[in-house]
């Protein structure tokens, strides 16, 4: 492994780690303890899963405890208005446009946070512990509702920045690294628990070996699919091998059968998430029986949760691969370079032909995405396990290695490449 590639996966390591230590700065003048006995007994619904993508940085109420969701909210409405005004997709297609559609995103980012900082904020005012402490210890309520929002923003622009960072000068998706460290950091402690509950009864043996047999098999679904590809064959008419000048050479186009990735799921749980998080944080027993109903049905621990999640991440998977598979494009590069797809006829045809594949392909994989990241809660739920688990971080966290392994292979086979071109053959 040559040093550049260790330099990168040390600069990766190293931020992450940053973002870990973040996540154990609360923000000032809260009883850490009154909220982190809240989302203890808060663990099987919409907060106990927000607090999950977080890397438990919620129940600290760190200064990161709004995650990086805050952008991939923004990011989702800027995908959406790119896909509904042509002159903004265009910007986002240049490359000094492309720098603008950025800046858009990181100015709403800044808008959102602010509004759920203020939400969270407010909310915490009915927040009270076991011996009726308050979990706000500051009096004057105008002042901490400066001071937390200022926290909790500079605290989201610091998780921004160093997503940017990673994706720029590290290895792999710096977002998805992100999200994927704050699962990750949930293990230990879910293993904890589950140990907790075998002996005290609350699990028994056959419970946990039927949880384990739920997870491997998911994993082992999500690499086998992952992996998989549609490859359309490529002919050159004037690409010939260099020992045969008559004989063409055949390449061909990869299509994964998941082309949306990870992305779909994160933009599922992101939407679901924020309407059950802030109805949790504000139910009350004063509370309405329609409001509470509301936030019976957004629990993580729902079958409505589950079913919106299925139609949610179907939605982003057909509208994410539209955005990043155009066909239109691959077949325009492929006519100037001389390539076509053996009967089909260069142009139109095969941007047509492309799209039908992809459209098939897209479906396989979107029905995937949505089973993946609902059935494991269905079986485990019919198992009766007292507690959420999903296939979604299972999903965000194998499809995040898998990319990141995928992206170390490409950079030591690019510099075997560089080596092989600098000594010659």
């Amino acid at each position: 492994m040559s040093k550049s590639l260790v330099n990168k996966i040390l600069i990766t390591l190293g931020f992450l780690f940053l973002y870990r230590m973040l996540a154990y700065v609360p923000v000032p003048g809260v009883d850490v303890e009154v909220i982190k006995s809240f989302f203890d007994s808060n663990t099987d619904n919409a907060l106990g899963l927000f607090n999950m993508f977080n890397g438990n940085a919620a129940e600290r109420l760190s200064i990161i405890s709004l995650g990086i969701m805050p952008y991939i909210t923004a990011s989702i409405i800027m995908e959406l208005l790119a896909a509904t005004f042509p002159a903004l997709g265009q910007m986002k297609k240049e490359r000094d446009g492309m720098v603008k559609y950025m800046q858009i995103i990181r100015y709403a980012t800044i808008v959102i946070t602010l509004v759920q900082a203020v939400g969270v904020s407010v909310g915490l005012q009915n927040l009270t512990g076991a011996d009726g402490g308050s979990a706000i210890l500051v009096s004057n309520m105008n002042e901490f509702l400066l001071v937390a929002a200022i926290s909790m923003l500079a605290g989201t622009m610091l998780l921004m920045w160093i997503g940017e960072q990673i994706t720029q000068s590290g290895i792999g998706n710096g977002i998805s690294l992100i999200i994927f460290a704050g699962i990750v950091s949930s293990i230990p402690s879910a293993i904890g628990s589950t140990f907790t509950l075998l002996n005290t009864g609350g699990m028994n043996f056959l419970m946990l070996i039927g949880i384990i047999s739920v997870i491997l098999v998911t994993v082992g679904v999500i690499i086998y699919v992952e992996l998989g590809e549609r490859r359309v064959p490529i002919t050159y008419a004037k690409k010939v091998m260099m020992e045969n000048k008559n004989k063409r050479v055949m390449n061909y186009i990869p299509i994964k059968v998941n082309l949306a990735g990870v992305i779909p799921v994160i933009f599922a749980s992101a939407i679901l998430m924020f309407p059950g998080t802030i109805l949790s944080g504000n139910i009350t027993e004063n509370s309405s029986d329609a409001l509470k109903f509301i936030a019976d049905i957004m629990s993580p621990n729902s079958y409505f949760f589950n079913v919106f999640t299925f139609v949610f991440v179907i939605f982003f998977a057909y509208f994410y691969a539209s955005i990043t598979f155009n066909a239109k494009d691959i077949s325009e590069n492929l006519k100037r370079q001389g390539g076509f797809i053996p009967g089909i006829r260069p142009g139109s045809h095969t941007a047509e032909f492309l799209n039908e594949t992809a459209s098939r392909l897209t479906f396989t994989g979107a029905i995937y995405l949505g089973l993946v990241a609902t059935l494991p809660w269905v079986i485990v739920k019919g198992i009766g396990v007292p507690f959420f688990f999903g296939g979604t971080a299972v999903l965000i966290v194998v499809q995040v290695a898998l990319d990141t392994m995928r992206k170390i292979e490409a950079q030591v086979y690019m510099q075997k490449y560089e080596t092989l071109s600098a000594v010659g053959l």
